[in-house]
C-alpha cells in the first residue's frame, strides 16, 4: 500500500510539473491599454527598498517597544 501511495504522488507530482511547465506567462508580455509603467529601479535601490527599509523600520519598531523598559531599570 506504500509503495502505491508513493506511485501516486510522483504521478501527481510529475503531473503538475509538466502542466506548469506548458502553460503560457498569463498574457504577460501584452500591455493593456492605458498601461503606464514608470522608470524602472536601479539595483541599489530595489534593495534599498525590499531588504534595507523592512530591516531599519524592524529595528525602530523594538526600540520603540522596548523604550518603556529601559527607562524603569
Amino acid at each position: 500500500m506504500d509503495k502505491r501511495n508513493a506511485l501516486r504522488a510522483g504521478a501527481v507530482s510529475a503531473a503538475a510539473t509538466l502542466m506548469m511547465l506548458m502553460s503560457s506567462p498569463a498574457m504577460a508580455l501584452v500591455r493593456d491599454d492605458g498601461d503606464d509603467p514608470g522608470a524602472s529601479l536601479s539595483v541599489a535601490q530595489t534593495l534599498g527598498l525590499f531588504v534595507v527599509l523592512p530591516i531599519v523600520s524592524f529595528f525602530v519598531i523594538a526600540g520603540l517597544v522596548m523604550l518603556p523598559t529601559l527607562k524603569k531599570k
